[in-house]
Formats: structure tokens, C-alpha cells, sequence
């Protein structure tokens, strides 16, 4: 299979876990505990948190279009940023859900770096 199609993929998987997260978070009244709103972000982190979570989205399209040697070094700087950034806030998460779904999304950055480490 196009390593290209496989990169896509784990990105697509990654999309979809941080999703999955915030939808358990809402049904569990997680979100409810520890209200964003009471933190009065200003426009500007909030522009912050959406770029952040638009690079996983974008990195679908963008393996599709680049060419090979920038797609590998962008999947593996991406995925070892998100790997780190995860790391950095497992502890911060007490449900064990939430530990739960960013530990497979670290082991998709994983498996994200290794295809592309390796992709000829």
C-alpha cells in the first residue's frame, strides 16, 4: 500500500481520537467539572488551540499533495511534537479514558514516524 495512504490514515485516526475524547468528555460530565469558560481564554488561545488541532486535520491533505521528502520530514516533526505535547499532559488528565485515548494516539505518533522514517 502508497505510504502516503498510510500516513493519511494514522493522521485521519489521530483526528478522529482527540474527537472521540472531547465527545466522552461531554457524555461523562467531565467537560462540565472543569469549564473552559471559567479560565477567560482570550480570542487569541483559543486561535492558538484551534490551529493546534487543525495540524492533524491539515496533515491528511498535505500527505496526499507533498512531495516525498518534505512529507517525511513534516510527519515525523509533526508526529514527535503531538507525541511530546501528549506526554507533556497525560499527567494532567485523571480519567482513565482520557489516559487511555492519548496513550493510543502517542503509539499512532509512534507508528506515524516509524513509516515515515522508513518510507524509500
Amino acid at each position: 500500500m502508497d505510504t502516503k495512504i498510510i500516513l493519511s490514515a494514522t493522521w485521519v485516526v489521530a483526528t478522529l481520537l482527540y474527537l472521540y475524547g472531547d465527545v466522552l468528555r461531554i457524555c461523562s460530565g467531565d467537560l462540565a467539572k472543569k469549564p473552559m469558560t471559567d479560565m477567560n481564554l482570550n480570542q487569541y488561545v483559543w486561535l492558538g488551540i484551534a490551529v493546534l488541532m487543525m495540524i492533524p486535520i491539515l496533515m491528511v491533505f498535505l500527505n496526499l499533495v507533498m512531495p516525498q521528502p518534505v512529507s517525511r520530514w513534516v510527519n515525523i516533526i509533526v508526529a514527535v511534537f503531538f507525541f511530546l505535547f501528549n506526554l507533556v499532559g497525560l499527567p494532567t488528565y485523571a480519567s482513565l479514558y482520557d489516559k487511555f485515548l492519548l496513550a493510543v494516539n502517542m503509539g499512532f505518533n509512534v507508528v506515524t514516524v516509524w513509516y515515515a522514517w522508513n518510507w524509500n
